[in-house]
């Protein structure tokens, strides 16, 4: 996410006047991070509260001092990944990641020219990635500008205290709503997401 591409998307959004009052500060975005130790760290802190997740994951990735690869990962036993915590669900989640990059079946190489709902259908192939873990990819990733991730029960809560609904939003009526923010939907959920934590 570029500081031009941010600079735009802040002035686009600042033009709905519900939105505009809670756009804060300047938003952090993190560069760099690799496909395959993202998604990793998705499926390790599926269900689990930040700070078990960081933990679990920080032992796993210990188990790589040479560094955290599809093929590292293949190479070791399910007992292995079960000892540093991760149930033999994820384990056997970890292991499908794995073997889903070296046979192609998850190529980030061609993630710059597929659509966002390409990509979704390309990542749910992998046992235990879901939509809601393919929108955090391609937000936080590969940097996507206009996600809207409705399974997200933060944007879910962010939707309905910023329109003064009564429920939570359902699916469609997220999507109708947000849409006033195309084609930075992604950088207004991050504002939401913020105003929450700023209550």
């Amino acid at each position: 996410m570029t500081p031009a591409m941010l600079r735009k998307a802040t002035a686009h959004l600042r033009k709905d006047a519900r939105m505009a009052r809670i756009m804060g500060g300047k938003l952090e975005w993190v560069h760099g991070r690799d496909p395959f130790e993202s998604l990793c760290r998705a499926v390790v802190g599926q269900q689990l509260s930040v700070k078990a997740a960081a933990t679990i994951y920080a032992r796993f990735k210990a188990l790589y001092p040479r560094g955290l690869t599809p093929r590292s990962v293949a190479r070791t036993h399910l007992t292995k990944l079960r000892s540093v915590g991760l149930s033999n669900q994820k384990a056997s989640y970890v292991l499908d990641l794995s073997k889903k990059f070296i046979d192609g079946t998850v190529n980030p190489k061609n993630f710059h020219e597929m659509t966002d709902e390409a990509i979704r259908d390309h990542l749910i192939a992998v046992k235990g990635i879901g939509r809601w873990t393919a929108d955090m990819f391609l937000m936080f990733t590969l940097h996507r500008p206009d996600i809207l991730p409705t399974g997200d029960l933060g944007i879910q809560k962010g939707m309905q205290r910023l329109f003064n609904l009564k429920t939570l939003p359902t699916h469609e009526k997220m999507v109708r709503l947000a849409e006033p923010w195309r084609p930075y939907r992604t950088i207004a959920c991050r504002y939401l997401w913020d105003s929450l934590d700023n209550e």
